[in-house]
């Protein structure tokens, strides 16, 4: 399944569902509009799921795990052995994600798409791309058919879980390297100066904030990806975890199903599959804006306005999952609350 076939899957949202549940919204005893950009949410989904009646109740989130060559260039504090630890703890309920899903209610899948070592707990042969990518400072990170299979392991994630009675997605990673790896893929998409959309990720200082600055445009110069072609950015720049995640938003397209992006990465792999095949921001949701300096910039070309400013860049899919609670909560309202002439309150009208 390549691009167009993909693209001949998706279908846009469901206008007339949305239109129903934005009346809904509208006959509640409260005041017009006052839940703002949650009710908007849950109309949105509402035509995702192609009906004003629906719940949310079952909630995964999709932890893409891989390595990145470009860390032998000193672009990170932490080595690429971490992503390994990291993994396997996401299966012990160690990290702060994991926490967070306790609170919210959302079962993790961790998945190797990209390791550089096999994790016994998280490894699977069928979902495993390679073992890790290729030190895009001197080569292509991927071949596009590497890409194309990590798409593809995206894809037949949320077929899985929509199989197992999953509504609603969130995104997740973990991969040391991979702030340096979707500022690469950001700057090309978008035609930004590297400088303006590269971060300092999990703790570098300013001199290793420069290097890594001076690797992604030596790349860049080096490789030249096709800003027009998605997939040769991901191939020459991007990482196993991009092109995964970018594969998890286009299953979610493909199979009617909310999908919640997170921070910088998976904001990137989320504009990969709109360049990919633009219907598939009808099923996407921003959770926060990243702290990272491409945070903002990356949400604002896909057309999103955050529902958290938390200042977070934790990621594993904590933003993510930090908006769960919210949207059971604007959902609840949605479902249960008196309707004005239930409540015998006269009706708010709308002014203009």
């Amino acid at each position: 399944m390549y691009r167009e076939e993909i693209c001949k899957r998706i279908e846009p949202a469901d206008v007339e569902s949305m239109e129903q549940a934005g009346r809904h919204w509208l006959s509640m005893g409260k005041p017009l509009f006052s839940l703002g950009s949650l009710e908007d949410a849950v109309i949105r989904i509402a035509g995702i799921k192609g009906t004003a009646d629906y719940h949310l109740d079952k909630k995964g989130l999709i932890i893409m795990c891989a390595d990145n060559g470009v860390v032998e260039e000193g672009v990170t504090q932490t080595g690429q052995e971490v992503t390994a630890i990291v993994a396997d703890n996401f299966t012990k309920g160690m990290t702060s994600v994991c926490l967070m899903s306790e609170v919210a209610g959302v079962d993790l899948y961790p998945v190797d798409i990209g390791m550089a070592v096999d994790v016994p707990s998280v490894t699977r042969a069928d979902r495993k791309v390679a073992w890790g990518t290729r030190n895009f400072a001197k080569e292509p990170a991927m071949t596009g058919d590497q890409v194309w299979k990590a798409i593809h392991t995206g894809i037949r994630m949320v077929s899985e879980l929509k199989e197992q009675g999953y509504e609603i997605l969130a995104t997740g990673e973990m991969g040391i390297g991979n702030t340096t790896t979707s500022s690469a893929v950001a700057c090309v998409l978008l035609g930004e100066r590297v400088e303006d959309l590269t971060g300092k990720g999990a703790g570098l200082d300013s001199k290793g904030l420069q290097n890594k600055i001076a690797v992604i445009k030596a790349a860049i110069r080096k490789h030249r990806p096709d800003p027009g072609n998605a997939v040769d950015v991901l191939a020459k720049v991007g990482g196993l975890d991009l092109a995964g995640l970018a594969g998890v938003f286009l299953g979610g397209a493909i199979y009617r199903i909310p999908v919640v992006i997170d921070g910088l990465i998976s904001s990137v792999a989320a504009l990969c599959a709109v360049r990919i095949a633009e219907q598939a921001r009808d099923y996407m949701l921003p959770s926060h804006v990243s702290n990272e300096p491409g945070g903002q910039v990356i949400l604002k070309a896909l057309g999103f306005s955050p529902f958290l400013t938390c200042g977070m860049f934790l990621g594993e899919g904590s933003g993510a999952v930090a908006l769960m609670p919210l949207l059971d909560m604007a959902l609840k309202v949605y479902r249960e609350m008196a309707t004005f002439e239930e409540a015998a309150i006269e009706k708010y009208e709308i002014l203009h």
